[in-house]
């Protein structure tokens, strides 16, 4: 069986005891660098997924049969590996425990609530901004092209009046929270994860 787990926004402390159980039961981890250091107590085999992930899923799938848990930033089907992995793998060979996404751990910490957003990404494509900011509440999974300031000029570019709040390293020790306007925005965060909200 391989277990899609989610690993929570990054502190341990925020990954949910069935998804610890799963690992410490488990014959392989498969994940990220990142994600497998977080586990060091783990004496079984690990395996880093890489950039090809369509060679990861044909290694899963050889070895369905072994107990894998495949670690997964956040939530796996909130912009995650899930979402590509139930794609290539069987039903029934796969289970996908959910974790407590970086959107979700932001939105506690700044004490807004998340109902009415609009989630959406901009690893590996170019978002709508136009659609994009129809919407009075947005969570962005950001990426290294498309970032806090690229996203602060597209508002800028509009003549439109938005709060973006950016959190940088959430949960770890270095985490940061930015409440800024567009203008404020400066043009390098470490990993990050977008809340822009509308001033009306």
């Amino acid at each position: 069986m391989i277990h899609i787990v989610g690993m929570g926004p990054g502190d341990l402390d925020y990954i949910t005891p069935l998804a610890l159980r799963l690992i410490a039961q488990a014959d392989v981890l498969v994940g990220w660098p990142r994600h497998l250091a977080s586990c060091a107590d783990f004496q079984g085999e690990k395996r880093s997924i890489g950039t090809d992930l369509a060679k990861a899923a044909a290694w899963l799938q050889c070895n369905a049969d072994r107990n894998i848990v495949v670690l997964a930033s956040g939530d796996p089907m909130l912009f995650g590996i899930g979402k590509r992995l139930s794609q290539d793998l069987e039903p029934a060979k796969i289970r996908i425990v959910p974790g407590i996404s970086s959107i979700q751990y932001l939105f506690s910490q700044i004490a807004i609530d998340m109902n009415d957003i609009y989630i959406t990404s901009s690893h590996g494509k170019k978002p709508d901004f136009n659609f994009i900011l129809q919407h009075d509440k947005v969570a962005m999974v950001t990426d290294l092209h498309i970032g806090p300031y690229q996203i602060a000029q597209e508002i800028l570019l509009r003549g439109q009046k938005r709060t973006l709040v950016i959190g940088e390293n959430l949960t770890y020790p270095d985490e940061c929270i930015h409440i800024l306007p567009p203008e404020k925005v400066q043009q390098a965060y470490a990993m990050n994860v977008v809340v822009i909200l509308n001033e009306r």
